[in-house]
């Protein structure tokens, strides 16, 4: 199945999208740490009349307006099998929480598989859709972000429960 990009404008800057066949398989940033090569994107399509890439900027837009805190697109996500494991946990963090490195390093069954954790989370294709803006370095500390640290700042802040909002200076 051949690959198929889009690139969407979003409140957290320009996104490439990428799908083969009915499923989404790449989110990233401009600047992003671990693209591949465009070559591998396929052909660029507008996304306003690809299934894929409408579903996916309408829900992504939705999330980034707080209005949405979940993502039903079909997606499909391939790496090495410790990276498909630790996707996978990543994947179950629920909206609002966050996990460290660690506590996933921890589930895999060996807390010190912490920097491998962290290389996987770094390499996740599908960033946003799969939270690993969610995974936090030890003490809730910012932790690297393929997409920069502005954008993982902003993804936890839009994510924060309101009642942990009050009382807090903007």
């Amino acid at each position: 199945m051949e690959n198929r990009h889009a690139i969407v404008d979003t409140q957290i800057g320009e996104v490439t999208l990428v799908a083969a066949g009915l499923d989404l398989v790449s989110l990233y940033f401009s600047r992003h740490w671990y693209k591949p090569a465009v070559e591998t994107f396929g052909d660029q399509v507008d996304p306003e009349t690809d299934m894929v890439f409408s579903v996916a900027a309408r829900e992504l837009g939705e999330y980034l307006a707080g209005t949405r805190t979940s993502f039903d697109i079909p997606i499909h996500i391939h790496g090495d099998p410790f990276e498909e494991r630790v996707w996978a946990l990543v994947n179950k963090v629920p909206y609002g929480q966050t996990v460290t490195y660690g506590e996933l390093a921890e589930q895999l069954g060996d807390e010190s598989l912490a920097q491998d954790v962290g290389q996987a989370v770094g390499h996740n294709p599908l960033c946003v859709i799969v939270p690993c803006h969610r995974v936090v370095g030890k003490d809730g500390k910012l932790a690297g972000y393929a997409g920069g640290l502005e954008r993982k700042q902003f993804l936890l802040d839009l994510e924060e429960p309101d009642e942990s909002k009050v009382g807090k200076l903007f």
